[in-house]
């Protein structure tokens, strides 16, 4: 697929000539200009309210932000997206995350079969053995009921269970333990299990080809593990092992039956899987009825995304703006700030999301982008972070645009902590709008030679989003929006968001090198003479310790 160069469009040229115009104005001239700004520039959908005036944009940003979109085929790729059209198109594939949650009756079809039917067979399999489980009927080897599960997958695999069962913990099975493995480090899978009863536990392998490296890596260690405690017998593994994945033959050789087996498709990227069969060790912590609730947001905002007008459409609006500070303001990263301690894995597992998605240089045409993609995304949760690294996003010499994340209502209200947490996130993104001039610093007292270092220039630029009740559902609609948000980047990049051929690099030469290391006799080594060297050490110290 072809299209006209980014940065000589016209669209381009006149959102570079308008940016140019905005150098030197300041949040606050744009405030005092405009007495409704706060109330103007937000808008709202699927239960999460976007307030967007403290960034450094006008209206005809905005009008100028659309008009890119449109020019770059945002809205023709979105709706190709919903119908099933192949828009992974190195690896020819449907993109399809939104119908995983899709209700009972739509129809969304792949190569001319709907597959929505496909979608709610996998869900009531889910939820019939998470039922099981959790009811106690489901019983292991010996006899004893599940008390413990441990989901053991990699990237997508892992990032998204994990990230949902901490935001979800206030819903979840209180008598019940949850771990995820994800590490090939024997660490990772040693610390999950050491103080497991065997008995208890039941195991997640999280792998579409039940071929990935990693993941069978710590499968089978667990299963030596799982064996060793039981008496060695083999039937155990039936008992203690289901698999999410979609090679039959391999799971039953690892001895799971496949009747336990869980399935996805191809046109479900790993990192957009949180919802798919991958989400089983979700279920079985806060139960079917509110794993179909998280679906529930995630529809939501699937379908705002999808008929919204691009003046109050929440992931459109994000995506476009994240264009706006990358390639204009020359911002290289985008920090992410939940005020719920729920949310402590949230931007990990937007790391994954964003960068493995964006982090391309390649435009769906083959040409190399002569613009930036993919910004950095991180974070942590306030108030954690306000001591730590927000000095550099007041006072530091780079833009780091912020993306502030709050509940009106907290699940554990003690006092009235949650009123000053609110109130940290509230006064932070004033502070990092206005800042404190030289003469306002004067005003407190302070000696001139230390007015210097206690100014803050101000003008930093800052989302906000708000829902009522960190719930399954509004933890959908966060995912969502972001998931869009990524999507409406790509598009105006011209990438495709869906593939990750970056990843596959480093694993085939760890292949070459896993040999190299374990050999008895010494490998023939004609790699630089850097990687070479390093073989060469870690060979010696293996050797030294016997």
């Amino acid at each position: 697929m072809t299209a006209p160069s980014l940065r000589t469009s016209p669209e381009w040229k006149a959102l570079a000539k308008h940016w140019a115009s905005l150098r030197g104005t300041t949040l606050k001239a744009l405030f005092d200009g405009d007495a409704q700004r706060g109330e103007r520039l937000t808008a709202e959908g699927a239960g999460l309210y976007l307030d967007y005036s403290k960034n450094l944009i006008t209206d005809e940003t905005l009008r100028l932000l659309q008009r890119l979109a449109r020019a770059r085929g945002v809205f023709a790729r979105r709706d190709a997206m919903f119908r099933g059209d192949k828009i992974n198109e190195t690896e020819k594939r449907a993109v399809l995350h939104v119908a995983l949650r899709a209700p009972h009756g739509e129809v969304i079809r792949v190569d001319g079969q709907n597959v929505v039917p496909e979608v709610h067979e996998v869900l009531d399999r889910m939820a019939a053995f998470s039922d099981k489980v959790r009811s106690g009927e489901w019983r292991g080897h010996s006899g004893k009921p599940i008390r413990n599960v441990i989901s053991i997958g990699i990237g997508g695999s892992d990032l998204g269970p994990v990230m949902a069962y901490e935001a979800l913990k206030h819903y979840s099975r209180r008598d019940m333990t949850f771990r995820f493995v994800s590490n090939v480090d024997p660490t990772d899978f040693v610390e999950a299990t050491r103080d497991l009863d065997a008995a208890e536990t039941l195991f997640i392998i999280c792998s579409k080809t039940f071929t990935t490296l990693e993941t069978l890596t710590n499968a089978h260690a667990a299963r030596d593990w799982c064996l060793q405690n039981l008496g060695g017998d083999e039937a155990a593994v039936a008992k203690h092992f289901v698999a999410v994945s979609t090679n039959a033959e391999e799971v039953e050789k690892f001895g799971i039956d496949t009747a336990n087996m869980f399935g996805f498709w191809d046109w479900v990227g790993g990192r957009y899987s949180m919802d798919s069969a991958i989400g089983l060790s979700t279920m079985l912590a806060i139960g079917p009825e509110a794993f179909r609730e998280m679906l529930a947001g995630f529809h939501a905002m699937d379908e705002h995304f999808r008929n919204t007008p691009a003046e109050r459409n929440l992931p459109l609006l994000m995506g476009l703006l994240a264009v706006w500070y990358n390639d204009f303001f020359g911002a290289q990263t985008v920090a992410v700030l939940p005020y719920v301690q729920y949310l402590k894995r949230f931007p990990a597992y937007l790391q994954q999301l964003t960068m493995e998605s964006n982090g391309k240089h390649v435009t769906l045409s083959g040409e190399r982008a002569h613009y930036d993609t993919g910004p950095i995304y991180w974070g942590e949760p306030g108030t954690n972070g306000q001591h730590s690294f927000y000095q550099l996003i007041h006072q530091g010499t780079r833009l780091i645009p912020c993306d502030f994340i709050g509940f009106m209502h907290s699940l554990n209200p003690l006092g009235g902590q949650h009123d000053l947490l609110m109130a940290n996130l509230i006064a932070q993104t004033e502070a990092l709008a206005f800042g404190k001039t030289p003469a306002q610093v004067r005003e407190e007292g302070t000696p001139e030679w230390l007015v210097p270092h206690r100014v803050c220039e101000g003008n930093r630029p800052t989302n906000t989003i708000l829902a009522e009740n960190l719930t399954p559902r509004s933890l959908g609609a966060l995912v969502a929006l972001y998931e869009h948000s990524v999507f409406t980047q790509g598009a105006v990049w011209h990438i495709d968001s869906f593939d990750q051929w970056g990843v596959e690099l480093g694993k085939q030469l760890a292949k070459k090198v896993i040999p190299q290391l374990q050999d008895a006799n010494e490998p023939k080594l004609e790699h630089d003479s850097s990687t070479n060297e390093l073989i060469r050490r870690y060979r010696a110290a293996r050797r030294s310790t016997g």
